[in-house]
């Protein structure tokens, strides 16, 4: 039987809120919090450690068959309260599903024949969540972060809509260093720039493993990440001179696996 909570100032509650906010005490507590129906059951059909699962009356009613293996895996679930829902929530419409779940780690072996997605530095979740959901949508092996936002950021974890709870990821602290010993391991290491004079991307010969790397928002690859890697550009024939990095991504990774 599922324990009930109407009040926001259950402790249980304070504590799922402070997950959703500070990566921080995410950090320190290895825990980050879910919010949505379809986030919450991907978390528990991909094998996430479900530590607490809330719900309302009128979730379990609408979603009664999809949330079972959730509430079946998690180790404590709360039946709450629609205040409760709302104190919960991130978004403008909740739909009464959340989870606490533990953290897993993130250092995934790089295969040198795979295909592969660099961030350096992104810094804001919903781009970083776009381009990981696109890496697993079109077949990458996975995705290298360094410096970039906590991708256990609820707004990280919305916008990948599961794809950073399945996606291999390796995280570093030195971007130049672990691309260049991809290079010595035969992989092309990739740098998109809008800079004409770089090599047109769809004209790339390319084989074997592949990394691509993506720079932050404001300010592209950093110089050190810059100077290890072959600088390609995206073709564009109308006036606007760059495409946002969640864009300049998508079409990366498209070519990079359209020519294999």
């Amino acid at each position: 039987m599922m324990q009930k909570i109407e009040s926001v100032q259950n402790e249980t509650v304070k504590r799922a809120c402070k997950l959703a906010v500070s990566a921080k005490f995410r950090q320190a507590e290895k825990a980050f919090f879910l919010e949505g129906a379809r986030l919450c059951c991907d978390a528990a059909m991909s094998g996430a450690a479900v530590l607490q699962c809330f719900v309302t009356e009128d979730a379990l009613r609408k979603e009664s068959d999809r949330l079972t293996l959730l509430l079946d895996r998690a180790a404590q679930s709360s039946l709450i309260s629609d205040a409760v829902a709302q104190k919960l929530s991130q978004t403008k419409s909740p739909q009464g599903v959340f989870c606490v779940c533990a953290m897993e780690p993130l250092q995934a072996a790089i295969d040198p024949n795979g295909v592969y997605l660099a961030l350096d530095h992104i810094q804001d979740p919903a781009n970083l969540g776009a381009m990981i959901r696109t890496a697993e949508a079109l077949g990458l092996e996975g995705a290298i972060l360094c410096g970039c936002c906590d991708v256990y950021n609820p707004k990280a974890q919305r916008a990948a809509m599961g794809s950073l709870l399945r996606m291999p990821l390796v995280i570093t602290d030195d971007l130049a260093i672990l691309l260049s010993r991809q290079k010595d391991a035969g992989m092309h290491v990739l740098a998109t720039t809008p800079d004409a004079s770089a090599q047109n991307l769809t004209q790339m010969p390319l084989s074997g493993g592949v990394i691509a790397v993506i720079g932050n928002e404001a300010n592209g690859v950093s110089e050190g990440v810059f100077a290890v890697c072959e600088k390609v550009t995206i073709p564009m024939n109308g006036r606007a001179e760059s495409l946002n990095a969640s864009m300049a991504a998508a079409i990366t990774m498209w070519e990079l696996v359209r020519s294999r």
